[in-house]
C-alpha cells in the first residue's frame, strides 16, 4: 500500500476544512440573518470535520507506528503467546515502562560493577608496594656486597632490579590513577612561572635526552614567562611525561620543542617532537591506560604504560584538557591548557 507523507495530509485536510467552511459560510450567508440554529449547525459540522480528519491521522500514521513498535516490543521479548489487554496504548505504556526499570537496574549493576572495579585497583595496587619495596632492598643489598664472586649473578641481580624499579612505578601510576577515581586528586593550588617549570624538567631529563641524540628546545618568541594557577608538583609530573615520551619516540638528532600560547584567560603550553609521528587512527586511544601504538616498540622502550592516562587525569582534575596533532614522518604534538594566574 501506497504511504503518504504526512506532511502533504494535513495540508490536504486544511484545505478541504477550508473550502468547506467557506462552503457553509456561503449557505449560511445566503438567508439574511443567519439564525442561532444555523450558527450551532456550522460548530457541530466544523467539529465533526476535525475529528474525522484527526481520527484518520491518527489511525493511519500514530497509531499505525504504535502498533510497529509494540509488535517488535514483543517479538523481542518472545512473549507472543501471552494475554493482552485491548488497549494498546496502555499496553505499549507498560512496555516502556517495563524496559525503564530494566535499563535503570542494568545501569546501577554497572556502576556498582564499576566502583568495584576501581577499588580493587587501588586496594590491589596499595597492598603490591610492601613485597616490591623488599624485593628491592634484597636486591640493592646483594649488589652492595663486597664479596660478590660470579660477575653473571652481577647481571642478574641488576636485570632483576630494573624490572624491580618497573613494576614498583606501574604499581605507583595506578595507585594514582586510582587515587584520582574513587576519591579525586588533592590539588595545591599555586601560581607559577610556566617557563622555569619547563626549564626545571629539561634539566631532570638532559642526561636522558643526551643519551638518546635529542636536543630539548624552545620555540622562538612562542616561551615568554607567563605565570600560571595550578599545582606545580602536578603539572611537573605532566611535563615529565610529556617530555619524556618525546625523547624516547624521537628521531636521532631530533629536538623536543616547548611552546606556551596566550590564550584569553588561559595558557595552551605545547610539547612537539620531530620523530615517526603517530597514525591518526590510534590519537583516539593515546589517553587509555596500557594503550600502545606499537606494542613491541612501546615494552623495548619501558615506560608503565600509563603516563598518558595519568596526564589526562592530572589536567582533568585541574579542570582542563589535552589534545594531540601527529603527522607521519614530521612528529607528534600534545597541548594542554592552564588557567592564566
Amino acid at each position: 500500500m501506497k504511504e503518504y507523507n504526512p506532511k502533504y495530509l494535513a495540508l490536504f485536510s486544511s484545505l478541504a476544512i477550508s473550502l468547506l467552511q467557506i462552503l457553509l459560510i456561503l449557505i449560511l450567508f445566503h438567508h439574511s440573518l443567519p439564525s442561532f440554529e444555523y450558527i450551532l449547525l456550522f460548530f457541530l459540522i466544523n467539529v465533526f470535520l476535525i475529528y474525522l480528519i484527526f481520527n484518520s491521522v491518527l489511525q493511519k500514521f500514530i497509531y499505525k507506528k504504535i502498533k510497529l513498535i509494540y509488535k517488535s516490543i514483543r517479538t523481542v521479548k518472545s512473549e507472543n503467546n501471552q494475554k493482552h489487554s485491548s488497549n494498546l496504548l496502555q499496553d505499549v505504556e507498560k512496555e516502556v515502562a517495563a524496559w525503564k526499570n530494566k535499563q535503570s537496574h542494568e545501569i546501577m549493576e554497572l556502576k556498582k560493577m564499576e566502583k568495584f572495579r576501581k577499588e580493587y585497583i587501588g586496594n590491589v595496587s596499595h597492598e603490591l608496594k610492601t613485597p616490591i619495596f623488599n624485593i628491592q632492598g634484597y636486591l640493592e643489598t646483594l649488589i652492595q656486597m663486597p664479596d660478590r664472586i660470579n660477575p653473571v649473578f652481577d647481571k642478574f641481580l641488576k636485570k632483576a632490579l630494573e624490572n624491580t624499579d618497573r613494576l614498583n612505578t606501574i604499581v605507583q601510576d595506578l595507585q594514582m590513577i586510582a587515587k584520582n577515581e574513587t576519591e579525586g586528586l588533592d590539588l595545591f593550588w599555586t601560581s607559577f612561572n610556566i617557563k622555569d617549570l619547563i626549564e626545571q624538567v629539561y634539566e631532570e631529563m638532559e642526561i636522558i635526552a643526551q643519551k638518546n641524540s635529542v636536543s630539548l628546545t624552545y620555540k622562538q618568541g612562542k616561551c615568554l614567562g607567563y605565570s600560571v594557577k595550578a599545582d606545580r608538583e602536578r603539572i611537573h609530573q605532566v611535563l615529565t611525561n610529556l617530555v619524556s615520551n618525546a625523547i624516547k619516540y624521537n628521531k636521532k638528532n631530533g629536538k623536543v620543542i616547548a611552546s606556551c600560547y596566550e590564550m584569553d584567560n588561559h595558557i595552551l603550553i605545547e610539547i612537539t617532537d620531530t620523530g615517526i609521528g603517530i597514525k591518526q587512527k590510534h590519537l583516539p586511544r593515546l589517553f587509555e591506560r596500557f594503550y600502545r601504538v606499537d606494542k613491541n616498540r612501546s615494552r623495548k622502550k619501558g615506560g608503565s604504560g600509563l603516563g598518558l592516562a595519568i596526564v589526562k587525569h592530572i589536567l582533568e582534575a585541574h579542570n582542563q584538557s589535552v589534545h594531540v596533532r601527529s603527522t607521519i614522518g614530521i612528529g607528534t604534538t600534545f597541548g594542554f591548557t592552564l588557567e592564566k594566574a
